[in-house]
């Protein structure tokens, strides 16, 4: 198999944007599906997380024709296997966060994987970051610490913020190790295609009980909770998740999940325009704060790249 040429790094940025573009509307498109359905907690966001997956699986399954004939490594298999136990984690939490804590504070708190890819990429990968790359994982983590003071103070804050912020959490760490094991798996030998059918498939298998273990089945709601499902998959899941995992090929890890730090900021500008959760001067003060940082951490980046 022949290596592929590396993407010109406008080609990139540019899938980089659409894929931050289209992850920023899942917290609105969930909440939403929330609202129209007349309920929430564990069971539902459940069913939320598991449709989304389903649905893209659905979609790709043409793709497992690709996995004829492919010569790879046995072990890239087992790293997208591995990064889709990891998704269904990420979703089953970060999901069921919405319900305890505003977009603003969730959006904020799943997006502080940065600082665990970078962790994990020096010690699992042996890329140390530079002193930029530091620098910008610093002020976007600041910025990030203001959303999320600022979004807990708005209006439409949630029911149970702590409850909802830890759940956030574990979801970025989930994240984390989904992102860097998709990485390996691409190159391992796998291409886009095979890697994300084969994650979203056993993320969606490990979620499809879960719900029926809470007495939450997938029957019964409203036609528009289902459209919503429908927008999670396409946008969010497909067009979003797919040109991360494929950006994550090309390019540092730390500075795919650095770029997706500008998703609380489109998130809480959403969550303002659709929910009425004013945002707020602190929040408005940390999305420049993090749109800086991301800055600093992709010249640092580049600036790595030409050493």
């Amino acid at each position: 198999m022949t290596a592929s040429a590396r993407p010109s790094p406008w080609k990139i940025g540019l899938i980089l944007l659409v894929g931050v573009l289209s992850v920023s509307a899942s917290a609105v498109f969930i909440r939403l599906a929330l609202q129209a359905a007349g309920t929430s907690g564990v069971g539902f966001s459940l069913v939320l997380a598991a449709s989304r997956l389903t649905i893209a699986s659905l979609i790709l399954a043409p793709t497992w024709k690709n996995f004829v004939g492919l010569k790879t490594q046995p072990r890239a298999y087992g790293f997208s296997i591995a990064a889709g136990v990891f998704l269904a984690i990420h979703f089953a939490t970060w999901i069921t966060s919405l319900s305890y804590t505003s977009i603003a504070a969730s959006a904020t708190l799943v997006t502080t994987n940065p600082v665990w890819v970078a962790l994990l990429s020096w010690l699992w990968l042996g890329e140390k970051p530079n002193k930029l790359t530091i620098a910008g994982i610093s002020v976007t983590l600041l910025g990030g610490g203001l959303v999320a003071l600022g979004g807990n103070a708005a209006i439409g804050a949630g029911s149970n913020p702590l409850l909802g912020n830890t759940l956030a959490l574990i979801g970025s760490w989930a994240v984390s190790l989904y992102f860097l094991l998709g990485r390996e798996a691409q190159r391992q030998g796998l291409t886009i295609a095979n890697h994300l059918v084969l994650t979203y498939t056993t993320a969606a298998l490990l979620l499809l009980p879960l719900p029926l273990l809470f007495g939450t089945g997938y029957s019964g709601y409203p036609i528009a909770v289902y459209g919503y499902i429908l927008l999670i998959a396409l946008f969010p899941q497909l067009i979003g998740h797919s040109s991360l995992n494929w950006a994550v090929r090309w390019v540092s890890p730390t500075l795919v999940t650095l770029t997706i730090l500008a998703e609380p900021v489109g998130s809480s500008l959403l969550g303002a325009i659709v929910f009425q959760e004013n945002p707020g001067s602190t929040v408005i003060l940390g999305a420049i704060v993090i749109l800086s940082g991301v800055a600093i951490a992709a010249f640092g980046s580049r600036s790595a790249q030409t050493e």
